[in-house]
């Protein structure tokens, strides 16, 4: 099957030469003439609401509509139809030369082509599908191919108009999907399109209604998805409760489920009334929810549906009645029995053709596996930990399912540790390696995102749902820069696509360190209140600095795209990029410079009352966007959308610091990078590296004080030599920066010390400098710098494995950017006995320290097993020691997980012997496929780690 051919879609290039003869160009619309759509009498309402998508998107385009017809008598015709439906199309699809046999036997299949002959005659463009859906998604696909994007509403995108719009004759595409069931989850909606849509776009309902569902299904039926599962919070109504919306999911071919927690199609939170009916119990109250189900059951008769089997509490908690799991088993086999009898009883179909799934959300997986046995044609969907990693996926036995499996993912999620609501910020890398791992594991049969509010997820649906329907597209990394580029510049141009790509990709790279919403240190259920950062200011360069400085960038960098679009597109920008970036920015920029006020004022520093006003400003800051999105874009389209404090947690409130620095003591202080640990002394300098380190002066209390350096050796350099701080001016701190000029510290005989003096206010303060050379770093490797090596895992010496078992590059992939994988993700574990011959690692570090109290760090992604077979295991040997096994896996919602999901790590702690100077290897041995290894910290000294990462230590050569 061609995916997506180019051929095609040079679309409005010059016409190919076919079979000899010139043909001209199919055109849709040109001032001289408009196609006119043609659709078979009988065709269902998915193909109606299609075709007329398309007509107004070429008059959006062109200011020409062309008419939908039954029959033709056109030049231009656009024939669209499904096979089955009218056996004269079916034939003239096939003297087209369009294999309609194959294209019967794609699910959703379509077929593009366009049939033209000499000047004057008839000239056809056929869209055929194997399925109505189908050819609704090659019509949408011919919108997207024309210029409409598919957020044309949702995002404000306006096409480029254009006087003529043509297709090149003959070239055909090929397409069908390769996950089944494809669609998103409408959760957590509350602060955003609950409110808007009762507010302000669908006032008359006051509430998600057939009005807003309408555009939720166009945006899925133009994305190529098909499945809904609707939004069910306390805020809003069952999808049910208005008779609308059953009918508009018709009219868009949408097939309707229902999430995890609400069996049978039922919105519990909304309809089961517990006065009424009794507790939502099965074993004490079997009747009264037998009956409940059932009235659903009779009522969707007819409808598309995706019935979700078996039984949780009323809204996202455990079955009531059950005292174990083993209990949980008897009661679930049951309740599923009886569900697939009412199934079979009301809808007139083999219960084994009626779609079924069976989430194993939270604690079901545990029910499933103490021994739940599930009829083969129920679809089993695996559920992500709520925070981006897949908990479980197919074993060898599952993979032979006739129902298949699928998955449940998040990008937006309410629930411990911490929310996520406000931006979307899931890396797309994550959600490539994560979905790409489901599929290459069977997975393929469901796949449903949790976009929270659809906006601002805007890019991760696009992306999530283009992963579903092509997934093969995906299978490298690379290929996720070039989904992500012709993204946005589709929408904003090529002047402007590769800017906003990379600007995104930045976004989501400082975010998956720590998203903005954990930027508090806080926790929920239970709520605790914020803390400060672990982010240090006074160490490893300034790591508050530095986090400040990136965001800083990204917020510059945005602004100035934004300033310089046409005005046609700063609408679209502001909802898609800009407020995301600076909506993170400022955040970071709350906490952070509140850390800097809460340490500097331990200090004494009188700054610190500056940082103060800097955190409150830059909440105050986040306030401003947020109105200008609800009421100063779109002409107020999207008011009461975007909510800067989703669930009022503590991260989102103005911030409270408290004290002030002591201003009785003295005049003024200094703070050396790192004195906590080198006393009056810079931190090491290793000759030929491009080491930086600083020294903080400062005022305590109001008054002036001169300093200056003095005595500074010829091959150092400072960025300031002199200066004066002074509160009359505001002056009140100064950052004097210290490096090398390696070829004056050669010239001066390379010396290994000095030092030189930091007077203040005429009182000198000596400081030592001092300087290590490590020679050509024999046998190259990672050397140890001030107590500290860094290796990240991609950047192995040398790497063995197998024909089957290797180590994998994934570039772009945590906080490295060169994360390696066990390899392939659908093979079983290999053993730990003769763990000395499994594909290996091998890093070479070069230390300076002789010690028995070292230790080894070992940072992964906190992936789970692959398998209910698998665990998440490496064997780690250090020089020629022994292989030791560790694993990274956690269970359930335990502290460490917390941690783990929080910064997007999983850690090992490992002793080591430096028992030499110079070489030593680190091994990492394969056990079990999927552990994906980020980076390596080898701390020869005691000190505190850093948060972030830290650059790697020096280059190693890979074999």
């Amino acid at each position: 099957m061609n995916r997506i051919l180019v051929a095609l879609f040079a679309f409005f290039s010059i016409s190919p030469n076919l079979s000899g003869q010139e043909k001209h160009p199919f055109i849709i619309s040109s001032p001289e003439t408009i196609a006119q759509i043609i659709l078979n009498g009988n065709e269902s309402q998915p193909v109606h609401t299609a075709a007329q998508l398309f007509a107004d998107d070429v008059y959006r385009i062109t200011g020409q509509k062309p008419e939908l017809r039954i029959a033709g008598n056109s030049e231009y015709q656009l024939k669209a139809g499904t096979l089955g439906v009218n056996s004269d199309f079916d034939k003239e699809c096939r003297k087209a030369g369009i294999d309609t046999d194959q294209l019967k036997s794609k699910w959703e299949g379509y077929v593009i082509k366009a049939v033209t002959g000499p000047e004057g005659k008839k000239n056809v463009l056929f869209v055929v599908g194997s399925h109505p859906r189908g050819t609704a998604h090659g019509l949408m696909e011919l919108s997207r191919r024309i210029g409409v994007s598919p957020w044309y509403w949702w995002a404000d995108v306006q096409p480029e108009k254009k006087e003529v719009l043509e297709i090149p004759a003959g070239p055909l595409v090929e397409d069908a999907p390769k996950v089944k069931f494809r669609g998103i989850f409408i959760n957590d909606e509350d602060w955003g399109l609950q409110p808007w849509a009762a507010k302000t776009f669908e006032p008359e309902t006051g509430d998600i209604g057939p009005e807003t569902y309408k555009k939720v299904f166009e945006l899925l039926l133009r994305l190529k998805a098909n499945t809904i599962w609707p939004a069910m919070h306390p805020s809003t109504r069952a999808f049910f409760h208005y008779p609308g919306n059953a009918g508009v999911a018709k009219k868009y071919g949408i097939i309707v489920g229902t999430s995890h927690a609400e069996p049978m199609l039922r919105n519990n939170v909304d309809e089961w009334d517990k006065n009424k009916r009794g507790a939502f119990n099965y074993r004490t109250n079997k009747e009264q929810v037998y009956a409940y189900w059932e009235e659903r059951v009779k009522e969707s008769k007819g409808l598309d549906a995706f019935y979700t089997l078996g039984m949780r509490g009323i809204h996202d908690s455990g079955m009531e009645g059950v005292e174990s799991r083993e209990d949980a088993v008897a009661v679930l086999d049951g309740v599923i029995k009886d569900q697939r009898g009412l199934l079979k009883k009301y809808l007139d179909r083999n219960v084994e053709d009626i779609p079924q799934a069976f989430t194993a959300y939270k604690e079901v997986l545990g029910i499933y596996d103490a021994g739940l046995e599930l009829p083969e044609d129920v679809t089993i969907v695996w559920p992500d930990d709520n925070y981006g990693y897949i908990r479980r996926l197919n074993n060898t036995e599952e993979r032979k399912r006739k129902g298949g499996t699928g998955v449940y993912y998040h990008a937006s999620y309410w629930g411990r540790p911490h929310d996520y609501l406000w931006l979307s910020t899931t890396h797309p890398s994550l959600i490539r390696e994560e979905m790409w791992k489901a599929y290459k594991t069977g997975a393929d049969r469901l796949w449903i995102l949790n976009v929270g509010d659809i906006k601002p997820a805007e890019y991760n649906m696009q992306l999530f749902m283009d992963m579903a329907y092509d997934t093969e597209a995906f299978a490298d990394t690379e290929s996720l820069n070039t989904h992500r580029k012709n993204f946005y510049t589709r929408i904003f141009g090529p002047l402007y696509g590769d800017k906003i790509s990379e600007l995104r990709k930045k976004y989501y790279d400082l975010a998956f360190e720590r998203k903005p919403e954990y930027m508090g240190w806080s926790q929920t259920e239970p709520t605790t209140e914020v803390h400060e950062t672990e982010y240090d200011p006074f160490v490893w360069g300034d790591e508050v600095q530095k986090r400040l400085d990136a965001y800083k960038k990204l917020g510059r960098t945005s602004d100035s795209i934004y300033y310089s679009l046409p005005e046609k597109l700063k609408d679209t920008y502001f909802q898609l990029v800009h407020y995301p970036a600076k909506g993170a920015m400022f955040m970071n920029m709350k906490y952070l410079y509140r850390d800097l006020a809460i340490k500097y004022n331990r200090e004494g520093r009188l700054i610190a009352e500056k940082y103060k006003d800097l955190s409150r400003e830059s909440h105050d800051s986040t306030a401003r966007i947020t109105k200008q999105y609800n009421t100063g874009i779109s002409h107020g389209k999207w008011n009461h959308m975007m909510d800067m404090a989703p669930r009022q947690l503590p991260v989102f409130k103005a911030p409270e610091i408290t004290g002030s620095p002591d201003k009785s003591g003295d005049l003024y202080g200094y703070r050396i990078e790192d004195r906590g640990q080198n006393g009056d002394k810079l931190p090491f300098f290793y000759a030929n590296q491009n080491d930086r380190y600083f020294i903080d002066v400062f005022l305590k209390r109001e008054g002036s004080v001169s300093w200056a350096v003095k005595d500074l050796p010829e091959w150092v350099k400072v960025s300031q030599p002199d200066g004066t701080l002074n509160t009359a001016t505001d002056e009140l701190q100064q950052r004097i920066y210290f490096e090398t000029n390696w070829k004056a510290w050669e010239r001066s005989g390379s010396p290994s010390q000095s030092k030189f003096v930091l007077r203040l206010n005429g009182e000198d303060f000596p400081v030592d400098i001092r300087v290590r050379d490590m020679g050509e770093n024999p046998g190259k490797g990672f050397p140890e710098k001030n107590g500290m090596a860094v290796a990240y895992a991609g950047h192995f010496s040398s790497v063995t494995g197998d024909k089957k078992y290797r180590w994998k590059p994934l570039e772009d992939l945590g906080y490295s950017g060169n994360a390696i994988q066990a390899s392939p993700i659908d093979a079983v574990p290999l053993d730990t006995i003769s763990i000395k011959d499994h594909p290996k690692l091998t890093y070479h570090f070069i230390t300076e320290t002789v010690t028995e109290e070292a230790k080894l760090f070992l940072f992964a992604l906190p992936t789970h097993p692959l398998t209910r077979d698998h665990k998440v295991r490496v064997g780690v040997q250090w020089d020629n020691g022994p292989v030791r096994l560790v694993n990274f896996q956690t269970h359930g919602r335990s502290e460490r997980w917390k941690l783990n999901v929080l910064r997007n790590l999983a850690s090992a702690e490992l002793p080591v012997t430096l028992n030499r100077k110079g070489k030593h290897s680190l091994n990492i041995y394969m056990i079990d496929p999927g552990v994906t290894l980020d980076f390596y910290y080898l701390q020869a000294k005691a000190q505190t780690l850093p948060y972030g990462i830290l650059p790697e230590t020096g280059s190693t050569e890979t074999d």
